[in-house]
């Protein structure tokens, strides 16, 4: 996989890749909390798709820039799409779709992925997270799916936490909205681990070459 150098790194996602395979993916649009936008889902549904039939490439790791790993969907994008004569009937469709196929890119991806969280993780990014392999946080890292704050319910970040923590957990989150700090998020199984304060980086770079290094030995 040919990666851009950094300056000519494309918007919203910087790539970098090391001697051993490991693909380190950023978000990088923290004016929006690296919100999925549309732009954002299709760039990284490719880089996705692409790392997995990269020989070259052996581990994934998404990681993020900013005072959020990820806020979900673009809210912007939603109240225009909920404004269109169909009242967003067709936008929704089409970005939930979008949606779907990057959580499926990861969870079917023939290459470990692993979640760097070093902050918030709403909605649609606490799904993100949940669908990676493995995933470390920050001890600050928080985690929630606020959708009933504002009528809705998370319906698609549901499957991904079901899937990875307790049933009546998940249900506790999905119906209150509450965020759950790291350690909660540990105790639950949402995280693998905390890493110490200054070291997230370091811990998520250890494990990935490790693994690394095993698939390519």
């Amino acid at each position: 996989m040919d990666l851009p150098k950094k300056h000519d790194a494309p918007a919203l996602l910087q790539l970098d890749k090391d001697a051993l395979g490991v693909l380190r993916v950023t978000l990088d649009d923290p004016a929006r909390r690296n919100a999925l936008s549309e732009t954002m889902l299709d760039r990284l549904g490719a880089i996705l798709a692409d790392a997995a039939i990269d020989a070259s490439v052996r581990v994934i790791v998404l990681a993020a820039n900013g005072p959020a790993f990820c806020a979900g969907h673009d809210l912007k994008e939603m109240s225009a799409g909920r404004a269109n004569a169909d009242q967003g009937e067709a936008y929704f469709t089409d970005v939930l779709k979008r949606c779907s196929a990057v959580m499926q890119a990861i969870l079917q991806n023939p290459k470990p992925v692993i979640a760097e969280v070093a902050a918030t993780a709403t909605a649609a990014g606490c799904q993100l997270v949940a669908s990676c392999d493995l995933a470390y946080s920050a001890q600050s890292a928080r985690f929630s799916t606020p959708g009933v704050h504002i009528g809705l319910f998370c319906s698609t970040p549901m499957v991904a936490l079901s899937r990875n923590i307790h049933r009546k957990k998940a249900f506790e989150m999905l119906t209150t909205g509450q965020f759950a700090d790291a350690a909660k998020a540990e105790q639950m199984g949402l995280i693998n681990q905390i890493a110490p304060i200054g070291s997230l980086d370091a811990q998520v770079d250890e494990m990935a070459q490790l693994i690394a290094s095993k698939l390519g030995s």
